[in-house]
């Protein structure tokens, strides 16, 4: 008799082309955004100027000794200029050169994000329409994580960071002043100062922060990593705000610049805060017939560190924000800084896997239907 020639095994590494592929394919849509922009600057496109306009027209006014509007609007358009076409002039010419060398100069185009300007607060008000619309856009988008499969979630996220970031490098250009109008008209009280005086909204870090959380994380620690995103960073700010005049809490230089002008009692405020609600979402995950391995004390120990993780990189990064220089390697650069917004998912996810993995929980563990409900 003839024996049928054994079946042979499907290998399992037959998909790994497939998936080293699509890997590959995630990695270059996540990073595409950040290309764009080292694109944009290698061909010396007008990022939003460094030094704000408002600034310089007082400058040159004094240096030049012109006390009229009409040389204070020149000294203004010239240092536009120079920020702007790279000009590599050391004085400023006089009126009749203006004349013949610049282009149209309106103060709309130039000034409307500074009228804006006056009528937001400084980043040192509470500002309590601000830290509630951060939280509400932190939950949201962690349920979307949650709800939504990450091969869906993904290129929407990749979308809104990339629109995002585009956004924030046209809205100080002339002619895209109204995008500055219509983020006023929606956003209103919630922008900071700052914000429109030449810097990137908290909006582009808040999406990427969102982005690379999701990407590098599993699902539940990206969710809980987005979770303390939207309660530690406005709590903590809030309890630090309040507590600001008990100066012995107040880090100042002393770490080397690491949370810089921020307080430790704004730490444990901001951790404290956490702590009910890492505490309910996780004792209502879904655990299975064994129950919550370590019992009702591992869940303590859990909800107590990632608060506590998610306030401390909220306190690590400094204010005012490391700015990025102007130029790295002669080649300009988008005005990016450290900002929290970014930093504080991603350290919190990653806290998540390790705070699981000492406690012997399950990176795939799943949380409630509805989150906390």
């Amino acid at each position: 008799k003839s024996t049928p020639p054994p079946a042979t095994e499907q290998s399992p590494h037959k998909e790994a082309p497939t998936m080293k592929l699509s890997s590959s394919f995630s990695i270059g849509i996540l990073i595409s955004p950040w290309l764009v922009a080292a694109t944009l600057a290698a061909v010396n496109f007008p990022f939003a100027p460094r030094v704000l306009p408002h600034h310089t027209s007082r400058v040159y006014s004094s240096s030049l000794d012109v006390n009229n509007h009409a040389a204070a609007k020149h000294a203004l358009a010239y240092t536009l200029m120079q920020q702007r076409g790279g000009s590599t002039a050391t004085s400023a010419p006089s009126n009749e050169d203006f004349t013949n060398e610049l282009p149209s100069f309106s103060e709309s185009d130039n000034e409307g994000h500074l009228e804006i300007a006056k009528k937001l607060k400084n980043r040192n008000a509470t500002n309590l329409s601000r830290k509630i619309t951060h939280a509400a856009f932190g939950i949201f988008f962690a349920c979307l994580n949650q709800f939504i499969p990450h091969a869906k979630f993904m290129p929407l996220m990749y979308g809104i960071t990339g629109s995002s970031l585009i956004i924030e490098l046209l809205r100080y250009r002339k002619g895209f002043g109204w995008i500055n109008t219509v983020l006023h008209f929606f956003l209103g009280g919630a922008l900071r100062k700052h914000e429109m005086e030449g810097k990137f909204t908290g909006s582009f870090y808040y999406f990427a922060g969102v982005t690379v959380s999701a990407y590098l994380f599993p699902q539940t620690a990206a969710t809980m990593g987005i979770c303390q995103l939207a309660l530690a960073d406005p709590s903590a700010s809030f309890f630090g705000r309040r507590t600001r005049h008990i100066y012995w809490s107040r880090i100042e230089g002393q770490l080397g610049g690491i949370g810089r002008n921020k307080g430790l009692l704004g730490f444990l405020g901001g951790a404290l805060f956490c702590f009910p609600f890492n505490y309910r979402v996780f004792k209502i995950a879904k655990w299975g017939a064994g129950g919550i391995p370590g019992g009702n004390g591992s869940l303590i120990m859990v909800s107590l560190l990632l608060g506590m993780a998610g306030a401390f990189a909220d306190l690590a990064v400094p204010t005012p924000a490391l700015v990025m220089p102007k130029k790295i390697l002669g080649v300009p650069v988008p005005p990016f800084h450290v900002d929290d917004n970014f930093v504080v998912p991603i350290f919190s996810g990653w806290a998540c896997t390790k705070i699981f993995e000492y406690v012997g929980w399950d990176q795939g563990m799943k949380l409630a239907e509805h989150i906390i409900l």
